[in-house]
Protein backbone atom coordinates (compact mmCIF):
# COMPACT_ATOMS: atom_id res chain seq x y z
CA UNK A 1 0.00 0.00 0.00
CA UNK A 2 1.60 3.26 -0.74
CA UNK A 3 1.20 5.98 1.84
CA UNK A 4 2.85 9.22 0.29
CA UNK A 5 2.68 12.18 2.72
CA UNK A 6 0.76 15.21 1.48
CA UNK A 7 2.49 17.97 0.39
CA UNK A 8 4.11 20.98 2.10
CA UNK A 9 6.99 23.37 1.72
CA UNK A 10 8.94 21.15 4.11
CA UNK A 11 8.25 18.29 2.40
CA UNK A 12 9.61 19.60 -1.27
CA UNK A 13 12.29 21.12 0.19
CA UNK A 14 13.59 17.95 1.46
CA UNK A 15 13.40 16.60 -1.76
CA UNK A 16 14.83 19.60 -3.90
CA UNK A 17 17.74 18.72 -1.57
CA UNK A 18 17.75 14.87 -2.21
CA UNK A 19 17.44 15.81 -6.24
CA UNK A 20 20.58 18.24 -5.73
CA UNK A 21 22.40 15.39 -4.58
CA UNK A 22 21.93 13.05 -7.10
CA UNK A 23 25.00 14.03 -9.14
CA UNK A 24 24.32 12.40 -12.31
CA UNK A 25 20.87 13.97 -12.91
CA UNK A 26 22.07 17.01 -11.66
CA UNK A 27 25.09 16.99 -14.23
CA UNK A 28 22.65 15.72 -16.74
CA UNK A 29 20.57 18.80 -16.46
CA UNK A 30 23.72 20.91 -16.38
CA UNK A 31 24.54 19.59 -19.55
CA UNK A 32 21.06 20.12 -21.20
CA UNK A 33 20.54 23.58 -19.87
CA UNK A 34 23.99 24.86 -21.45
CA UNK A 35 23.05 22.76 -24.82
CA UNK A 36 19.59 23.82 -24.99
CA UNK A 37 20.33 27.79 -23.95
CA UNK A 38 23.68 28.42 -24.05
CA UNK A 39 25.03 26.34 -27.08
CA UNK A 40 21.99 25.97 -29.68
CA UNK A 41 19.05 27.37 -28.33
CA UNK A 42 17.95 28.06 -32.14
CA UNK A 43 15.30 25.57 -33.58
CA UNK A 44 15.80 26.82 -37.30
CA UNK A 45 18.17 24.36 -38.53
CA UNK A 46 17.82 20.67 -38.04
CA UNK A 47 21.99 20.34 -36.84
CA UNK A 48 20.93 22.67 -34.02
CA UNK A 49 17.43 20.48 -33.36
CA UNK A 50 18.91 17.37 -34.19
CA UNK A 51 21.58 17.48 -31.34
CA UNK A 52 19.32 18.57 -28.79
CA UNK A 53 16.68 15.42 -29.92
CA UNK A 54 19.75 13.35 -29.36
CA UNK A 55 21.08 14.41 -25.94
CA UNK A 56 16.79 14.32 -24.41
CA UNK A 57 16.66 10.91 -25.79
CA UNK A 58 19.83 9.47 -24.16
CA UNK A 59 19.42 11.33 -21.14
CA UNK A 60 15.88 10.79 -20.37
CA UNK A 61 15.82 7.19 -22.08
CA UNK A 62 12.51 8.86 -23.95
CA UNK A 63 13.03 5.75 -26.50
CA UNK A 64 13.42 7.19 -29.93
CA UNK A 65 14.96 5.19 -32.39
CA UNK A 66 15.11 7.65 -35.22
CA UNK A 67 16.07 11.14 -33.92
CA UNK A 68 16.40 12.15 -37.54
CA UNK A 69 12.73 12.24 -38.26
CA UNK A 70 11.99 14.16 -35.07
CA UNK A 71 14.15 16.31 -35.66
CA UNK A 72 13.43 16.47 -39.16
CA UNK A 73 9.72 17.10 -37.79
CA UNK A 74 9.79 19.90 -35.49
CA UNK A 75 12.58 21.42 -37.88
CA UNK A 76 9.44 21.67 -40.46
CA UNK A 77 7.25 23.14 -37.78
CA UNK A 78 8.71 26.64 -37.38
CA UNK A 79 8.59 26.51 -33.46
CA UNK A 80 10.75 29.50 -32.41
CA UNK A 81 7.23 32.06 -32.08
CA UNK A 82 5.61 29.53 -30.06
CA UNK A 83 8.08 27.95 -27.87
CA UNK A 84 9.10 31.17 -26.94
CA UNK A 85 5.28 32.46 -25.93
CA UNK A 86 4.48 29.51 -24.31
CA UNK A 87 1.67 27.81 -26.05
CA UNK A 88 1.00 25.08 -24.83
CA UNK A 89 -0.45 23.57 -27.58
CA UNK A 90 3.01 23.15 -29.07
CA UNK A 91 3.97 19.76 -27.22
CA UNK A 92 0.57 18.13 -28.45
CA UNK A 93 1.83 19.33 -31.90
CA UNK A 94 5.17 18.15 -31.03
CA UNK A 95 4.37 14.99 -30.04
CA UNK A 96 2.85 12.85 -33.22
CA UNK A 97 5.84 12.22 -35.78
CA UNK A 98 5.79 9.77 -38.76
CA UNK A 99 8.21 7.14 -37.90
CA UNK A 100 8.41 3.87 -40.56
CA UNK A 101 5.28 4.95 -41.97
CA UNK A 102 3.69 4.88 -38.70
CA UNK A 103 2.46 7.66 -36.48
CA UNK A 104 3.76 7.36 -33.01
CA UNK A 105 3.63 9.91 -30.44
CA UNK A 106 6.35 11.02 -28.14
CA UNK A 107 4.20 13.03 -26.23
CA UNK A 108 6.90 13.11 -22.79
CA UNK A 109 9.73 13.60 -25.03
CA UNK A 110 7.87 16.57 -26.24
CA UNK A 111 7.06 18.49 -23.20
CA UNK A 112 11.01 17.61 -22.36
CA UNK A 113 12.06 19.34 -25.24
CA UNK A 114 10.29 22.25 -24.69
CA UNK A 115 10.68 22.61 -20.93
CA UNK A 116 14.72 22.60 -21.96
CA UNK A 117 13.72 25.57 -24.07
CA UNK A 118 11.85 27.30 -21.50
CA UNK A 119 11.54 25.67 -17.90
CA UNK A 120 8.98 27.90 -16.59
CA UNK A 121 6.56 27.75 -19.30
CA UNK A 122 6.57 23.88 -19.73
CA UNK A 123 6.10 21.64 -17.13
CA UNK A 124 7.65 18.04 -17.69
CA UNK A 125 5.24 15.43 -18.13
CA UNK A 126 6.13 11.82 -17.56
CA UNK A 127 5.12 8.30 -15.98
CA UNK A 128 5.89 9.74 -12.01
CA UNK A 129 4.62 12.88 -12.68
CA UNK A 130 1.19 11.28 -13.55
CA UNK A 131 0.85 8.73 -11.02
CA UNK A 132 1.46 11.67 -8.12
CA UNK A 133 -0.76 13.77 -9.93
CA UNK A 134 -3.62 10.93 -10.06
CA UNK A 135 -2.40 9.75 -6.75
CA UNK A 136 -3.52 13.38 -4.96
CA UNK A 137 -6.35 13.64 -6.83
CA UNK A 138 -7.37 10.48 -5.11
CA UNK A 139 -6.13 11.44 -1.94
CA UNK A 140 -6.78 14.86 -1.78
CA UNK A 141 -9.33 15.68 -4.42
CA UNK A 142 -7.37 18.92 -5.38
CA UNK A 143 -8.68 18.88 -8.64
CA UNK A 144 -11.18 16.87 -10.86
CA UNK A 145 -9.69 15.04 -14.04
CA UNK A 146 -8.99 12.07 -16.34
CA UNK A 147 -6.26 10.14 -17.57
CA UNK A 148 -6.32 11.51 -20.46
CA UNK A 149 -6.42 15.02 -19.36
CA UNK A 150 -2.59 14.40 -18.39
CA UNK A 151 -2.09 13.23 -22.22
CA UNK A 152 -3.47 16.86 -23.43
CA UNK A 153 -0.87 19.23 -22.69
CA UNK A 154 -3.12 22.16 -22.80
CA UNK A 155 -5.25 20.41 -19.74
CA UNK A 156 -1.93 19.27 -18.25
CA UNK A 157 -0.35 22.15 -17.37
CA UNK A 158 -3.01 23.55 -15.56
CA UNK A 159 -3.54 20.31 -13.28
CA UNK A 160 0.08 20.90 -12.13
CA UNK A 161 -0.71 24.34 -11.54
CA UNK A 162 -3.48 23.31 -9.17
CA UNK A 163 -1.54 20.91 -7.68
CA UNK A 164 0.75 23.40 -6.69
CA UNK A 165 -2.25 26.05 -5.52
CA UNK A 166 -3.73 23.62 -3.73
CA UNK A 167 -0.85 22.55 -1.15
CA UNK A 168 0.23 25.95 -1.07
CA UNK A 169 3.18 25.24 -3.32
CA UNK A 170 3.23 28.57 -5.10
CA UNK A 171 6.51 29.56 -3.96
CA UNK A 172 8.35 27.12 -5.90
CA UNK A 173 9.02 27.29 -9.59
CA UNK A 174 7.41 24.44 -12.22
CA UNK A 175 10.46 22.94 -12.52
CA UNK A 176 11.12 22.78 -8.82
CA UNK A 177 7.15 21.35 -8.41
CA UNK A 178 7.75 18.75 -11.54
CA UNK A 179 11.30 17.73 -9.29
CA UNK A 180 9.07 17.08 -6.58
CA UNK A 181 6.94 15.14 -8.30
CA UNK A 182 9.44 12.90 -10.52
CA UNK A 183 11.42 12.27 -7.57
CA UNK A 184 8.96 11.32 -4.91
CA UNK A 185 6.83 9.19 -7.66
CA UNK A 186 10.25 7.22 -8.49
CA UNK A 187 10.69 6.41 -4.98
CA UNK A 188 7.46 5.28 -4.12
CA UNK A 189 5.96 3.86 -7.32
CA UNK A 190 9.65 1.96 -8.26
CA UNK A 191 9.53 0.63 -4.69
CA UNK A 192 6.24 -0.66 -4.67
CA UNK A 193 6.55 -1.83 -8.58
CA UNK A 194 3.42 -0.04 -9.58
Amino acid sequence: MIDIPVPTSEIVNLRLKEWNELEKYVLQERCLNLLFQDLVPGNERIEDILIKVSALNDFYSTNIYDTHSVARHIASMGIAAPLENGELELVNLISPVEVGGKIRRFYSFASKYCSHHHPEKYPIYDRYVEKMLIYFRNKCKFAKFTSADLKDYTRFVPIVQKFSEAFDLTSFTLKEVDAYLWLTGKKHFNAYGA
